[in-house]
């Protein structure tokens, strides 16, 4: 069901309003570099601070600009189970071809509480979902057995991000998952390390930049070609480590903005970028740029 690249899309703004022209010339872009589908509405797009309105906005955007030549993953994960439901039903009544859901933050569920979100909201949705296993950020990691007893119990649960920087972790669950069930790295640093242990693809930051080159890179392995696999992860792994240097989609926007494809534009409490990490991130894109 989920395979291969998946960018988790940068939401444009534009004096503190959606900037759609931006929104939709990005992921064209996407679409012209041979992603395999587009996720709105997640960390890298500051779904935090994004509107009731906003949100229905930017599903209905990713849709109609997608018109089935990719698919669309939203992110519909909240730590209010009710509001996920909502969330997913939502992005379902709109035409999203999956759910991508974020473990509950801050409240910090047993697993048992885990096992329970996930299942009621697949209860309360046909559409496919992707689960995220971001412990650095939810304070709270979704257990390989609990991963296993949602596969077990949800038919419509068939995929996670795993964002647990473990290549441990994805080794379990591709041996105790049923066949079908992907795995998708959840950092661009760990993609070609965890496709070794079989995972299948990525949830990308980076290709909001580079879309081609991390969509190939996946390919490629997949493919056999483990030599470019490894010529592109070797390529681009500064670039992956310094979208890091500053707060996610800090820097990913401003390498955008560099482009003239968005402003850098993000919303409190993200700020812009210092002047120290700025000329490092600048160094590394120019670096890249002069060896395409």
């Amino acid at each position: 069901m989920f395979r291969g690249t998946y960018t988790a899309l940068v939401t444009p703004f534009r004096n503190d309003a959606l900037d759609v022209e931006a929104f939709e010339k990005l992921i064209e872009t996407q679409i012209a570099g041979g992603v395999s589908g587009i996720v709105p509405l997640g960390t890298t797009g500051e779904s935090p601070t994004i509107s009731h309105e906003e949100r229905g906005q930017l599903i209905e955007l990713s849709v109609k600009a997608a018109l089935g030549r990719c698919q669309v993953i939203v992110g519909t994960g909240s730590n209010s189970t009710r509001d996920a439901i909502a969330h997913t039903q939502q992005a379902e009544a709109l035409g999203a071809d999956g759910a991508l859901l974020v473990a509950p933050y801050y409240n910090k569920p047993s697993q048992e509480g885990l096992f329970q979100h996930f299942k009621a909201i697949a209860a309360a949705t046909k559409l496919p979902i992707m689960l995220y296993n971001i412990p650095g950020r939810c304070a709270v990691d979704i257990a390989a057995e609990t991963v296993v007893r949602l596969a077990d119990a949800c038919g419509n649960i068939v995929a996670i991000k795993e964002a647990s920087g473990s290549v441990d972790r994805v080794s379990e669950l591709v041996a105790r998952l049923p066949e079908g069930f992907t795995v998708l790295s959840g950092d661009d640093s760990l993609t070609l390390p965890f496709l070794v242990v079989g995972a299948v693809g990525v949830v990308s930051v980076a290709s909001n930049l580079y879309p081609a080159e991390v969509s190939r890179l996946v390919r490629a392995f997949l493919e056999g070609d483990l030599a470019e696999a490894q010529r592109l992860h070797r390529k681009f792994l500064p670039l992956f480590r310094d979208l890091f240097i500053e707060p996610n989609p800090v820097p990913a926007k401003t390498a955008l903005e560099w482009r003239g494809a968005i402003s850098a534009e993000c919303r409190l409490p993200l700020v812009k970028m210092g002047a120290a990490t700025e000329a490092r991130l600048r160094q590394t894109i120019d670096a890249l740029e002069q060896s395409r």
